[in-house]
C-alpha cells in the first residue's frame, strides 16, 4: 500500500491543491512505513493529480482539506480520500492512519 500526504514546508498542506510536494510512504502488509519519498507534483490542473498519484501507484491520499470533483477524481482513480486531517508531521498521521487513530475534523475546502 503507498499513502500520499500533500505537504508545504516539510508539513501536511491545509488543502492539497497549493502542495509543493507529496511525501508518499510505501506501507508494509498495511501495518508499518518502510519508506518516504518526497516527490513535487506536476502543476496543479483539475484531474492531473489524481492521475500521476495513480500512476505512481498511491491507494490513500490524506489531506486538510479537498473539494467535491477532487475527490471525485481521486475515487475514478481508485484512490481512498481522508479529509479533515490537522496538521502535523507526515510520519505521525500515516502511523495514525494506519492504527485507526487518524483523528478527522471538518473538510476546510469549500469548492
Amino acid at each position: 500500500m503507498r499513502v500520499a500526504i500533500p505537504l508545504v514546508q516539510g508539513k501536511l498542506s491545509l488543502h492539497f491543491g497549493h502542495c509543493d510536494q507529496f511525501a508518499v510512504f510505501e506501507i508494509d502488509g498495511g501495518k508499518q512505513i518502510v519508506s518516504r519519498n518526497d516527490e513535487t507534483p506536476p502543476a496543479h490542473e483539475p484531474g492531473v493529480l489524481p492521475k500521476w498519484l495513480h500512476g505512481m501507484g498511491v491507494n490513500v491520499i490524506i489531506a486538510g482539506g479537498m473539494g467535491q470533483r477532487a475527490q471525485q477524481l481521486f475515487a475514478q482513480n481508485g484512490i481512498k480520500v481522508v479529509i479533515g486531517a490537522s496538521s502535523g508531521a507526515p510520519e505521525e498521521l500515516v502511523s495514525a492512519y494506519l492504527q485507526n487513530t487518524l483523528k478527522t475534523g471538518e473538510n476546510i475546502c469549500d469548492h
